[in-house]
């Protein structure tokens, strides 16, 4: 496939400018060696991956040694096989000289927490996470890509796609759902999609959660997974799925996390402010990438296309989510992302709340033919918020997968899905994607 340019490297480049050591993590496969390389390349650093059974060894022998006699920037790749040792010895290196930009560290686990890492590095690195190609780095959009979007809420109205065009329609939308963003998939056909997810799954499960998590029930994991991906975007019962799996809760919120921990799925917590009514506080969880899940549930295109689909809805929220989480995580990391339903049944799928308390509501629905009616619990929040907090709800929004592109009342739109990426694409030196 072609390269792609990640919305990431420039926040990198600044992160090593500030940092005496970042961390980069997110799934396997997302394009972190790719993108770690790259930087390295820039800089005039080294490259080095702990996967690498040589350099791997030559790491615990000697951490010092092989942290301190290379060429600066050191990109340490995978550096949680490094174990706790490599930790330690980088902490006790850059607490000697503090000078910025010296280490790049990436991990396909969020590996400063698991237990067998001592070492927190807290106070010393700056953590970026790297998700899946988002369709705005595919569509080759600039960042700061959702921030631009809602900004221009209040501009014309851009021509529809025509009839027939590969962007527009359910379908279309239902065969980017299915592909995901991972970005050997990108470059892949349909046939053997199959069979890179299935050792995807067995990969992470084998070599991440089972290898650092010294998990006792480890044959609930694939059941697990499977569980995360028929349950995206829906609230998070840890109860309903112990009894489902036949574990006890304790041992399940334990379990849940280590998905998290491998970014196999992520949580979308409650959002909830003094309006008059009481908000439910369980998070939505949403599988990280929509491919994964689709192949997981033996879903394609097609079958999500009809509208009796009962994974369609869900998957088409998840796809929704993660476009806007992966956009702003490589922009404005400072806008919060939560979920809204209170005990009378109003629900909005999205909220992005800014730091000085404005707020963006987001209805997703895997429609080609929207209504204001859909939009009737955001109106709702906006007339609260209005009240309790006036200048705080900044627009109201219904994603769907037809054409409209429509103002239908005080700061309420519809806006096809294709709208997050839809702005010009801009030239760029620096393309990469694949790990």
């Amino acid at each position: 496939m072609e390269i792609v340019s990640r919305h990431l490297l420039p926040r990198l480049h600044e992160a090593l400018d500030g940092f005496r050591a970042v961390v980069l993590h997110g799934p396997r496969q997302c394009g972190k060696s790719t993108l770690a390389r790259l930087l390295a390349d820039q800089r005039g650093g080294t490259y080095a991956s702990l996967d690498d059974e040589a350099t791997r060894d030559a790491a615990a022998a000697d951490p010092h040694g092989f942290l301190l006699d290379q060429a600066h920037p050191l990109v340490v790749d995978e550096v949680q096989l490094g174990g706790d040792r490599v930790v330690r010895a980088l902490k006790q290196i850059v607490d000697a000289d503090p000078a910025r930009g010296r280490f790049l560290l990436t991990g396909s686990t969020n590996f400063l927490t698991v237990p067998t890492i001592s070492e927190s590095l807290a106070g010393r690195v700056r953590i970026l996470r790297l998700w899946p190609l988002s369709q705005a780095e595919l569509a080759g959009c600039p960042a700061p890509g959702v921030w631009d979007w809602i900004e221009g809420f209040d501009t014309p109205a851009r021509a529809p796609a025509p009839a027939g065009s590969p962007r527009s329609g359910r379908r279309a939308c239902m065969s980017l759902v299915c592909r995901g963003g991972f970005p050997e998939i990108v470059a892949m056909g349909s046939g053997p999609r199959p069979g890179w997810f299935e050792s995807y799954v067995e990969t992470v499960i084998e070599r991440d959660v089972v290898a650092l998590g010294d998990l006792r029930r480890r044959s609930v994991l694939a059941p697990l997974v499977r569980w995360i991906a028929a349950s995206t975007s829906s609230e998070l019962n840890v109860q309903a799925v112990s009894s489902r799996l036949g574990v006890d809760r304790a041992t399940m919120e334990s379990y849940l996390d280590w998905m998290e921990t491998v970014f196999l799925m992520h949580r979308l917590p409650a959002w909830s402010r003094r309006l008059p009514s009481r908000a439910v506080r369980r998070p939505k969880i949403h599988v990280t990438d929509t491919g994964l899940a689709a192949n997981l549930l033996g879903v394609g295109p097609n079958s999500l296309t009809a509208p009796t689909s009962p994974s369609a809805g869900p998957l088409f929220e998840s796809f929704a989510v993660n476009e806007m989480v992966r956009q702003l995580s490589a922009s404005r990391p400072a806008e919060r992302a939560h979920h809204y339903r209170d005990h009378d049944g109003r629900e909005v799928d999205l909220l992005l709340e800014s730091p000085d308390g404005a707020v963006t509501a987001v209805e997703i629905k895997a429609t080609s033919s929207p209504r204001a009616e859909d939009l009737r619990h955001v109106a709702w929040l906006r007339d609260r918020l209005d009240a309790a907090s006036p200048g705080d709800f900044r627009a109201g929004v219904l994603l769907h997968t037809g054409q409209q592109h429509l103002t239908v009342g005080d700061r309420l739109y519809l806006r096809p899905i294709q709208s997050l990426w839809a702005t010009a694409p801009t030239a760029s030196p620096d393309r990469t994607s694949r790990d």
